[in-house]
């Protein structure tokens, strides 16, 4: 809270740190890079300005929800330095959606892309969940450049309950609705628990109601550390094995965009995954523990990649690699 809020006062001052255009085409959308933060730091939309001059490509804000809500007792979060790791059972803590919209409305995004996770309130019971997701899309989708349903998040009781067909279909038909009167990219971001079967059930509602894509993956459960999603390195491998089923799947179906998150650390781990198809990338932990200088790093070595492929844009750098 008080990173975030130091970087809500010096946003307007901070430098812009953004030295390259990568061009990056997805999705109908153009990004200076294809590495964005993921959501869960910047919950309530404040630090937009100062996050924004950073060499993130894109920002995705939330997890916000119709009402305000606490979310769950304190403490819940933790850190796991020896293994660049943290365990968070926060609970879509956030203002709700009048504050954040307006804090949205107001933040000066320096050209950037800016998605907003969606999720329910805790005490909407599954069966109307639906509600709030079709809420949420209409009130943000005509402040923002793409929206994703968080249905996978370990920290809200049942939650997890609605990656199921009949619960994403009831959400999926809800906000079609809503899409129809005005269109933004819309994405449901998975659980890396969950099994090959499950992830197939995903994929295929997907392309039924012409979903832009998917975010792989959420944070894990591994009760050995405690109550909570676990993210960061510890999480990698999980995420890994759910990326490369998924891309597997959507070789078919090339429209549909895939955008990794998920204990991704290094340079190196990234571009396994353009090698393997994938395209735009989220980190989070990783920039809690190595700073923005990890954006630096990876700038360099894509600016150094790009020489080396003699390519001028990524689209050509995904073809070269």
């Amino acid at each position: 809270e008080l990173t975030i809020q130091s970087m809500k006062k010096i946003g307007d001052f901070a430098p812009d740190r953004q030295t390259i255009d990568f061009k990056v085409n997805a999705f109908g959308l153009s990004f200076k890079s294809p590495i964005g933060l993921a959501a869960g730091l910047d919950k309530n939309a404040e630090a937009i300005n100062f996050l924004s001059n950073l060499s993130f490509g894109f920002i995705e804000v939330g997890t916000v929800t119709v009402k305000a809500q606490p979310g769950n007792d304190r403490p819940r979060l933790f850190r796991y330095p020896e293994i660049e790791s943290l365990r968070n059972r926060m609970g879509f803590n956030n203002q709700g959606s009048d504050q954040v919209l307006r804090n949205l409305i107001n933040s000066d995004r320096h050209q950037k892309i800016i998605g907003v996770n969606l999720g329910k309130n805790k005490m909407t019971p599954n069966e109307d969940a639906h509600k709030d997701y079709a809420f949420l899309y209409q009130r943000f989708a005509p402040h923002c450049d793409y929206l994703v349903i968080n249905v996978s998040s370990p920290n809200t009781p049942g939650l997890r309950d609605l990656l199921s067909e009949n619960g994403l279909r009831e959400i999926f038909e809800a906000t079609s609705a809503q899409r129809k009167e005005f269109y933004r990219p819309l994405f449901v971001k998975v659980s890396p628990d969950m099994a090959d079967d499950q992830l197939r059930s995903v994929v295929s509602l997907v392309k039924e109601y012409k979903l832009t894509g998917i975010i792989a993956t959420n944070t894990t459960i591994i009760k050995d550390y405690g109550e909570g999603g676990m993210s960061g390195k510890v999480l990698f491998d999980k995420a890994k094995r759910v990326r490369e089923f998924l891309l597997n799947e959507l070789k078919s179906s090339p429209e549909i965009e895939l955008i990794g998150v998920g204990g991704f650390s290094s340079f190196e781990d990234i571009k396994d995954f353009w090698i393997k198809g994938g395209k735009l990338v989220q980190i989070y932990t990783s920039f809690i523990y190595q700073g923005p200088l990890i954006l630096e790093e990876f700038e360099t070595k894509l600016q150094a990649d790009f020489k080396r492929y003699q390519v001028n844009d990524f689209d050509s750098y995904l073809k070269a690699i």
